[in-house]
């Protein structure tokens, strides 16, 4: 790739075409282009040594900023631990309590239903007492020969 002087070079004046000037030196085009130049390259070597400080700089901010970031992150990691089982006891007697209530609402759901079961019971069972009575007396009224039919009451085993 060319560099920057030749690409300048590029740009040179030409003379016209001729015999050469009398009396006159020629020009040495390369040093008035070098001391053309030469400011403005001093101020691109001292931009160019300032970008490179800021970026010395800059990798020292960002070596500062990890090492803190680390230490920050060793620390909410140590508060975490610490914290650990205060947060598995705190949310172990959450759970605790939410399943006692459930047993609670259970256990009160299983009672009404009992209740709900006895009146039923109360209910039917004098009725139901009423007829095993009578089908009772029955069989035991049995026949004219004193005996069950098929030999056994119907509310016997196998009857």
């Amino acid at each position: 790739m060319a560099g920057f002087r030749d690409f300048l070079m590029r740009f040179r004046p030409v003379g016209l075409p001729g015999p050469a000037a009398a009396g006159g030196v020629p020009a040495d085009r390369t040093a008035e282009l070098a001391a053309e130049l030469e400011p403005q390259l001093a101020l691109l070597q001292e931009t160019e040594a300032e970008a490179r400080r800021v970026r010395e700089r800059a990798a020292a901010e960002a070596v500062r900023r990890r090492e803190a970031a680390g230490r920050t992150a060793t620390e909410i990691v140590d508060q975490a631990r610490a914290a650990a089982p205060r947060v598995r006891q705190q949310s172990a007697a959450r759970i605790h309590d939410a399943t006692a209530a459930e047993a609670a609402a259970l256990l009160a759901a299983a009672e009404r239903d009992l209740a709900a079961l006895r009146d039923r019971v109360e209910l039917r069972l004098p009725a139901l007492v009423e007829r095993v009575v009578a089908e009772a007396v029955e069989d035991l009224s049995g026949t004219d020969d004193g005996q069950w039919e098929g030999g056994s009451p119907r509310w016997a085993p196998g009857g």
